[in-house]
């Protein structure tokens, strides 16, 4: 005679200690937003490598590109450390893919006349023309991506994903230095 067992209900840790980020004391509804939210970068990291084989170039590289090409808008002049900064990357990386562009005939660089050191970025008139032909590939898609978003969405949104940006590096920081190494590992 097979006989019930009693399963014990496993009280699952928190993963969050902040209480206006809970609903009902549970962390349930964060790991919820916490997985929306990977589920739509990984989607976004998609759009943008399909993005950038339109014109033959990966996500990455396309990101450079289109950077490098809104910030030569601005009235100053444009070097890696202002890409990067832009794109939260490093200047190393971002170095190495703007020479990938220098190379496909994208990107020029110049010596800057006033600090001989700096190197001044523009794009040529061959990826104007490539961000042109995507530009009615482009709308769309970013039309439909961020269909949600009212325009007081999109401002409180735009600014909120800035300070996440910089609390991400925090974090990054925070479990650099306090993190076990690998399982059973005691944190520095």
């Amino acid at each position: 005679m097979a006989t019930k067992s009693k399963s014990k209900k496993i009280r699952t840790e928190l993963t969050i200690s902040r209480p206006q980020l809970m609903v009902d004391g549970s962390d349930r509804a964060f790991r919820q937003f916490l997985h929306d939210t990977l589920a739509f970068s990984a989607r976004l990291q998609a759009v943008r490598a399909q993005l950038g084989a339109v014109i033959g170039l990966s996500g990455t590289q396309y990101t450079v590109l289109i950077a490098i090409a809104h910030l030569v808008g601005t009235d100053e002049k444009i070097g890696v450390n202002q890409v990067a900064e832009h794109l939260h990357f490093s200047g190393a990386f971002i170095t190495i893919e703007i020479n990938k562009l220098v190379a496909s005939g994208l990107v020029e660089k110049e010596t800057d006349e006033d600090d001989r050191r700096r190197v001044i970025l523009t794009i040529t008139p061959k990826a104007r023309g490539l961000l042109n032909e995507l530009a009615p590939v482009q709308r769309p898609v970013n039309d439909m991506l961020f269909r949600a978003m009212s325009a007081a969405d999109f401002e409180r949104n735009r600014k909120l994903m800035s300070d996440m940006v910089d609390a991400a590096d925090e974090a990054i920081r925070l479990l650099d230095y306090n993190a076990p190494k690998g399982p059973g590992k005691p944190a520095k």
